[in-house]
């Protein structure tokens, strides 16, 4: 363990981020530049000898989090990094993006603030590249066996990865321009610099993984023509439906889902775009859904030069503390501010959309909502509450309701799906179509990134082992503890 009396010794302390009034003029991310370094050996020291480390079972991929933390509060970031990539191919991303479910888990956070596993994790892999200890790491010999990985996400990046490394010739498939999926062009750069994925697919490329981009299964290339083309398959694209807002008014310019909205302040960032088409200059900005993607909307909208932003959310406002129903080691609902928010703009909460109102151009004016209160678990309006706020640009961040069955990619592959609309499969994270397995949110649902990230190392080992009889691939998910619903 770090130092025994280090959770004693140590208040817990986060990231410092830059000042409200510098960082939404630019689009780096919101963290001070190397704030983290001088006080992550304390934070490292704060994490106890347990007797049963928590943290594990709150992590999907089961990280290694007590022992990088010793390797942390003794500054070998070498050791450190071992210990992060034995379990997390891309600690970078979930340093930066994931909620941290092991932090909720920490012992320590029984009675006191948990240990800063996120901030640790994030320390020690980018101390690992400033380093020179990631390096590409190629298979030894080829199997002869060749896979597709439909999606670039984290899940089929981790799918892909892993299987690269078993020696299988593996070519990943993405619909986008470039390589990333939801991290390139649904998380904004003030979250996560692209600069990350990059440096990860010049690795991926040197170990001998192949990218092919702009091309869609199901209308640039038939999924039985794939599928006849390599030994197996894996789907891992998404689950990229939005859910939609059928009420008056719908129809109005200015009210777009969140994925038609933020990718394109992404390409203004890439250098394809000079000003995004969808853009909050100047307009009364209204975002409704109370999620992560709604807090990226936020955040996407201050920096454009919103002259408001108002997020509405139909559940009512989440308490500081843990309720009854959300005991230790679960991951509670709890009131989060994030930095998006800090940087400005009102939060509504228990409250629900009427009707839009345009003007005689056909453009989005106002919003029309009521409160609403929950009664045998549906929302409904209280009486005598309803009225209307500006809005001119409407973004709808209400999450996602399965994969994308418009492109023919389920029909042509025949897959079966699930009573929630996402595709079926077994323990092995295999379909009803052998040699064909899915991973990450196209076969959970919308989710979380480390659940992504360990569903594409569980499938490829499924496919592995579907290759050549037998697996040395590790598979964080377990057919005893993995749940398919979230």
């Amino acid at each position: 363990m770090a130092d025994p009396k280090g959770f004693l010794n140590h208040e817990r302390e986060i990231a410092k981020t830059r000042p409200v009034e510098e960082r939404v003029k630019d689009w780096n991310e919101v963290y001070q530049p190397g704030s983290l370094l001088p006080i992550i050996s304390k934070q490292a020291s704060r994490c106890m000898d347990c007797g049963i480390p928590f943290c594990h079972n709150g992590c999907p991929l089961g990280n290694l989090i007590p022992e990088w933390n010793d390797y942390a509060y003794r500054e070998d970031w070498t050791e450190a990094s071992e210990r992060l990539h034995a379990t997390n191919n891309f600690p970078e991303f979930t340093g930066r993006l994931c909620p941290a479910p092991c932090e909720a888990a920490c012992v320590l956070g029984i009675n006191q603030p948990p240990v800063t596993i996120k901030n640790v994790e994030v320390s020690i892999i980018d101390k690992a590249w400033d380093n020179g200890d990631v390096t590409p790491q190629p298979p030894e010999r080829l199997s002869g066996k060749t896979v597709a990985v439909i999606g670039s996400g984290p899940a089929g990046l981790a799918a892909a990865q892993q299987l690269t490394r078993a020696g299988h010739t593996v070519a990943v498939y993405e619909r986008a321009d470039r390589i990333g999926g939801l991290l390139r062009y649904g998380i904004p750069e003030f979250k996560m610099e692209k600069r990350h994925i990059n440096r990860r697919i010049e690795q991926m490329r040197a170990e001998g993984t192949k990218f092919r981009t702009e091309v869609e299964i199901g209308r640039d290339l038939d999924a039985k023509k794939l599928r006849k083309r390599y030994d197996a398959v894996v789907i891992a694209a998404g689950a990229t439906t939005s859910r939609d807002l059928p009420v008056p008014g719908r129809e109005l310019n200015g009210i777009h889902f969140a994925m038609e909205y933020l990718p394109l302040a992404n390409k203004v960032q890439e250098g394809d775009l000079t000003v995004a088409p969808i853009s909050a200059e100047g307009k009364h900005v209204v975002v409704i859904g109370g999620g992560d993607t709604g807090a990226d909307c936020v955040g996407t909208a201050h920096r454009q030069g919103a002259a408001s932003v108002t997020q509405l959310e139909i559940m009512g406002k989440p308490g500081d503390e843990r309720n009854a129903n959300q005991p230790w080691p679960t991951f509670p609902m709890l009131y989060k501010v994030t930095s998006a928010h800090e940087e400005g703009g009102e939060r509504i909460y228990s409250v629900s959309t009427t009707h839009f109102e345009g003007d005689e151009d056909g453009n989005v004016q106002w919003l029309h909502l009521t409160e609403v209160e929950f009664k045998d678990g549906r929302p409904e309006p209280k009486p005598g509450t309803e009225r209307k706020i500006p809005a001119q640009l409407v973004t709808l961040a209400m999450g996602f309701t399965g994969t994308d069955r418009e492109n023919g990619l389920v029909e042509q592959f025949g897959l079966e799906l699930d009573e929630r609309g996402n595709i079926a499969r077994d323990k092995e994270f295999a379909t009803n179509v052998p040699g064909v397995y899915v991973a990450g949110d196209a076969g959970r649902g919308q989710s979380l990134i480390v659940w992504a990230i360990a569903e594409g190392r569980s499938a490829a080992k499924g496919v592995d082992r579907f290759l050549t009889g037998a697996s040395a691939l590790p598979a964080p998910i377990k057919p005893t503890d993995r749940a398919l619903t979230v």
